[in-house]
């Protein structure tokens, strides 16, 4: 397999050729220089998500790895690691079943949606919990021509509660008291259903199954049409990559240009994976 040199002793392996490259030769806990962050920064464009092997992070070097990439998204839903609420918690189990089986982009419920985010495997199922992740600028470029005309222009509605339904994440008074404050500081936001990437300029598919409730210019029944032809078509195997998590792997992926479906298939094992969200700017 081809193996690129990126500084010294950092280097990349494409593990597919849409999407998804191996990251050997770096060690997250230790603080990022300029010019190893420059690398990583340029790999993520090319490969879209980055995976590191034997990995071994505290919560505050996690976050502080994040940290180094923006401005950390604090999740009003999920549960926060104590005295670091910029990791968040992905804790699943018989009692807690996953609720991320479905193709989606993290948080684009909100004005700026993540430029990406920062996946750590604390705790694996003995087999399954695999995660997929999609290149949905490639989904894009391979639509005709007519449907891309047709898309560009195009918004659409994302909600959190089409995630976060409050059947299932309030429960509890406590629980329904951080659900009814996350509904009244999270109205329905429209992006774009074609965004262009801020820093490649090329234009990627933003509409997911997870969040988009619709797209506006259309009667319910032509949208809900048209979004299930685009969630079918960006989960194309030629688009994606399927990564089988190892204790202490780090995934790293561009929020603004791909999608991930992290398989349920582990139940009723545990599966612990912490996350950091790195804040992006307005879809354009």
């Amino acid at each position: 397999m081809n193996h690129i040199l990126l500084a010294r002793r950092l280097t990349v392996t494409p593990l597919s050729p849409s999407i998804g490259a191996l990251i050997e030769g770096i060690n997250l806990a230790r603080p990022l220089d300029p010019q190893n962050q420059a690398r990583l920064e340029q790999a993520l464009l090319a490969h879209k998500v980055l995976f590191f092997e034997d990995q071994t992070l505290t919560p505050e070097q996690h976050r502080d790895f994040a940290g180094r990439f923006g401005k950390l998204h604090i999740h009003p839903i999920y549960p926060s690691v104590e005295q670091t609420p910029e990791v968040l918690i992905l804790d699943t189990h018989e009692g807690n079943p996953p609720d991320n089986d479905t193709w989606h982009t993290d948080v684009t419920f909100i004005e700026t949606p993540p430029l990406g985010a920062v996946l750590y495997a604390k705790e694996l199922p003995p087999v399954g919990g695999d995660t997929i992740w999609s290149n949905s600028i490639a989904a894009y470029e391979t639509l005709s021509p007519s449907m891309r005309a047709m898309l560009d222009g195009l918004t659409a509605t994302h909600d959190f509660e089409k995630s976060f339904p409050r059947s299932r994440y309030a429960t509890t008074p406590d629980d329904e008291a951080k659900w009814l404050r996350t509904r009244a500081t999270h109205r329905p936001v429209i992006h774009p259903v074609v965004r262009t990437h801020p820093q490649t300029g090329r234009k990627g598919l933003f509409v997911n199954e997870g969040f988009t409730t619709h797209i506006n210019e259309l009667t319910r029944s032509e949208s809900d049409s048209l979004l299930r032809y685009i969630f079918a078509h960006v989960a194309r195997p030629e688009f994606t990559v399927r990564h089988r998590w190892k204790p202490n792997t780090v995934a790293m992926w561009d929020n603004r240009c791909t999608q991930h479906y992290a398989l349920a298939d582990y139940l009723p094992h545990r599966r612990v994976m912490h996350r950091a969200t790195i804040l992006g700017d307005r879809p354009r």
